[in-house]
């Protein structure tokens, strides 16, 4: 073995010994920060093995009503790429970015989809809150409740990333490819389970208005929210309580869907007018451990998927 053979078997061993790879990418400098747990799944399927992907909102709680800490300012100064999901979800953003410094990359996921408009179900039954505080023709940020949706945020992520880090090219793209192909897996699966339910019976009724997506995407109704908004800081009258009572026993719908970290006390009070059960522990804006497992964003869908399965079929 000629010298310049043996140094190089030292180097490698060396780098071995070190825990270093010796074709590791120079990315550690890079800090990347989704706003939610949901979101920051989706990144970091994108992002593979070049990036490590932070969460700004802990797990379980509401992006809607968050509000930011000295520490959470901090952490998005400090990032060099911010992702968002946009469409609305995340109004308090909007003054921290202006005052937090930083010149990051704000990646919103969403941007490029349109807002879905009411059904004409859901718009007979809300035509009362259109002089209310929180009007029901509000924009609709729960894109990412539909997976093929989710698509066109992988797509936004996939080309943020190449921006701000052009030699992962080919890996956020191989990665984009990769899971587009599952959440296309998933929405077929997704479709299958939604087959169980007898059409007349896929109604529901949820915490807020939420689950409009995904109603759209897999033929369901939406027959009403207990707070009849896109956002979960608002709250129903008592007029708009006993509307729903009315609607819940005439449509026939057989269970009331909350989301976790819902208040319960509003659904037993329906449920105890209306004979429904309430079923608990969807998962919409945070990604939630299911039976004790740390879980991604596919896996939140599953198991919302199966709860609504269960409870109509």
């Amino acid at each position: 073995m000629n010298t310049r053979h043996f140094l190089t078997l030292i180097l490698f061993a060396g780098l071995l010994l070190s825990g270093c790879a010796p074709v590791a990418p120079d990315t550690d400098g890079l800090q990347v920060v989704a706003v939610e747990s949901f979101l920051a799944d989706i990144t970091q399927q994108v992002a593979g093995d070049r990036l490590t992907v932070q969460t700004l909102i802990p797990a379980g709680l509401d992006p809607h009503s968050f509000e930011a800490t000295p520490k959470d300012v901090a952490l998005i100064a400090d990032s060099q790429v911010l992702i968002l999901n946009g469409g609305g979800l995340e109004e308090w953003l909007d003054e921290i970015l202006q005052n937090a410094g930083g010149k990051q990359l704000v990646i919103e996921a969403a941007a490029g989809l349109e807002s879905r408009e009411p059904s004409a179900s859901e718009a007979e039954h809300d035509e009362h809150e259109e002089d209310t505080e929180h009007p029901d023709h509000e924009n609709d940020p729960h894109f990412w409740l539909d997976p093929l949706l989710v698509i066109h945020y992988v797509e936004n992520i996939r080309d943020g990333l190449i921006e701000v880090d052009p030699d992962g090219k080919d890996a956020y793209t191989q990665n984009a490819a990769a899971y587009i192909q599952r959440l296309t897996d998933l929405d077929a699966w997704i479709v299958g389970q939604v087959q169980q339910i007898p059409a007349e019976r896929r109604l529901l009724v949820t915490n807020h208005e939420s689950f409009g997506y995904f109603a759209d995407r897999y033929g369901f109704r939406i027959i009403g929210a207990i707070i009849p908004s896109v956002s979960s800081g608002a709250a129903p009258s008592a007029q708009q309580m006993a509307e729903l009572v009315d609607h819940i026993r005439a449509e026939g719908a057989p269970a009331i869907f909350l989301e976790t970290g819902a208040s319960p006390q509003l659904a037993e009070q329906l449920a105890a007018e209306t004979g429904v059960k309430v079923v608990t522990g969807l998962s919409t804006h945070s990604v939630q451990p299911v039976d004790g497992k740390t879980v991604g964003y596919i896996e939140m869908m599953k198991d919302n998927t199966e709860k609504i399965v269960l409870a109509l079929k």
